[in-house]
């Protein structure tokens, strides 16, 4: 059997004023087309079968993640007691996986990611779970660069797998190291490099090989597995054990040590819709390059990107801009921001100087 772990947690601070601590990036209709959360759900559509479909999420978004996925088994949705970073949340759901079915296929995957291709996406998946079963290797999926990006981590690749069980289609190769974020002039050599891609977290792997890599690497962690995993009570076990574990991310705590890790390719379209700059790339484009989803008029304004939360009434206010370039412009009910395009990514850090009641 396969299943998918999906972490649904995180703070709402990258598209204030739209998000708020209480619904962050993946509880937010973006697009029109539904949560972010719930179509990363929908994509496991014929790969995982629903009741095998977890979901890790923080206290404070609990309740409004069980209402963006109203069909899923109540117990499949767990909450974490402390912020203990994604290790500790990754080992959680593998104990939580292994008392279900100790052989079983797991793929863990952000719940904030777009990926509008969803019948290329399941391909590539279920090449890669196929993968997963049948080697001892943990198995990643590496996103193609496009632009020296410095705000993700990368993946460097080496020679191609021999594993000849899987279609020419799908191509594994060695990874020979992760790599954090870097500075613009290291992205530009990854760039150039040809052998790196960028580390999309997501990972699948067999139960049994991951519980022995954690043996070998991470035994607090492996201890921990153990413990949910022969729990008659997880929802005690996790409240009293999950705490104490030290805050590390999983690409630290293991991808970085294991023995084998493998790297596929995506083929399919990719977004990690970092901030409204990116939200901007999907939203109709007027002739002096402004994206908005809400009536806007301009005048000597370009290159703006203008988001408006409907009213109660269900429309849409109309928005003016005079004489401003690059600017991000975000309306919603209680909180206005405007932002340069150039400072999107301190969003977050002006979040810490709101009123609480606007977080």
């Amino acid at each position: 059997m396969t299943y998918a772990l999906i972490l649904a947690g995180g703070s709402g601070t990258r598209f204030w004023p739209l998000s708020r601590n209480a619904t962050p990036k993946q509880l937010l209709n973006l697009f029109g087309d539904g949560t972010l959360l719930a179509q990363t759900v929908d994509r496991l559509e014929g790969l995982v079968p629903r009741e095998n479909v977890l979901i890790l999420t923080n206290a404070a978004q609990e309740d409004a993640v069980r209402a963006a996925l109203p069909d899923l088994p109540a117990e499949n949705i767990l909450a974490e007691p402390a912020k203990r970073d994604t290790a500790p949340a990754v080992a959680l759901g593998i104990g939580w996986v292994a008392a279900r079915d100790p052989e079983a296929t797991m793929i863990v995957l952000p719940a904030d990611q777009l990926i509008p291709d969803a019948a290329e996406y399941r391909r590539v998946m279920a090449g890669t779970a196929e993968l997963a079963a049948t080697t001892s290797a943990l198995v990643t999926i590496g996103i193609k660069p496009t632009w020296a990006c410095p705000s993700y981590g990368y993946i460097q690749r080496g020679e191609r797998s021999s594993t000849t069980h899987l279609s020419e289609e799908i191509a594994a190769y060695e990874v020979m190291r992760f790599r954090e974020k870097p500075n613009p002039e290291l992205a530009e050599e990854f760039l150039e490099s040809g052998n790196f891609t960028w580390n999309a977290g997501m990972f699948i792997w067999s139960i049994p090989t991951v519980v022995a890599e954690l043996s070998r690497h991470c035994p607090e962690l492996a201890n921990f597995v153990h413990e949910i995993s022969t729990s008659t009570d997880i929802p005690a076990t996790l409240a009293s054990q999950f705490p104490k574990l030290t805050p590390i991310s999983i690409d630290y705590a293991l991808m970085e040590r294991a023995t084998r890790v493998l790297n596929v390719e995506a083929s399919f379209d990719w977004d990690d819709v970092g901030s409204w700059i990116s939200v901007g790339k999907y939203l109709p484009e007027d002739p002096q390059g402004n994206h908005h989803n809400t009536p806007i008029s301009t005048q000597d304004s370009t290159g703006n990107t203008v988001y408006s939360a409907p009213a109660e009434n269900g429309k849409h206010p109309h928005i003016a801009l005079l004489g401003v370039q690059d600017l991000v412009v975000v309306h919603t009910a209680d909180g206005i921001l405007v932002a340069h395009k150039s400072q999107a990514d301190q969003i977050k850090k002006l979040v810490d100087h709101l009123p609480e009641d606007l977080c």
